[in-house]
């Protein structure tokens, strides 16, 4: 019961991070200014955003939690919980970097960091619970397309 309750106790986390990170850009995909952007070929729909930003939060949260759950003394848990979060931080920036500030160019940069902060944290979860690593491979392959896409947005705007 105790794992359960770390796993939804993350979950909520990782889902705030990204409603507030929303919140705080504005609009997001339904932005006058991003609407007048050139926008590279492979393009998703917006929908597509709004239905994979939640998986990859639940995903995020059950592996959060999980790692957790292994206990706050362990030294590895630690370093591990520690990684998550600093990602987490940086996944919320993106956001109002991009939509917000209207900065294409330092958003690439954070995306990069992000990207290098999940697969760090995924090397990690690995040491301490490799499912939980194995739950990030979706948000580090998701996110190694978001700097594909946002370098091909800097490119042509």
């Amino acid at each position: 019961m105790l794992t359960a309750l770390k796993i939804i106790t993350a979950i909520i986390v990782c889902l705030a991070v990204g409603g507030i990170s929303g919140y705080l850009s504005g609009s997001g995909g339904t932005n006058v200014w991003y609407q007048s952007l050139n926008k590279p070929v492979f393009t998703p729909p917006g929908w597509v955003f709004g239905a994979v930003w939640p998986i990859l939060y639940i995903l995020m949260g059950t592996a959060c939690g999980l790692v957790w759950s292994k206990g706050l003394s362990h030294r590895a848990v630690v370093l591990a919980i520690v990684a998550f979060a600093v990602q987490l931080v940086l996944n919320g920036l993106w956001t109002p970097l991009f939509f917000g500030m209207h900065r294409i160019d330092a958003a690439l940069l954070e995306v990069i960091l992000l990207w290098v902060a999940i697969a760090v944290t995924e090397k990690l979860f690995w040491k301490v619970r490799p499912a939980a690593a194995i739950l990030l491979w979706p948000y580090l392959a998701w996110v190694g397309f978001a700097i594909a896409l946002n370098a091909m947005f800097w490119k042509l705007n």
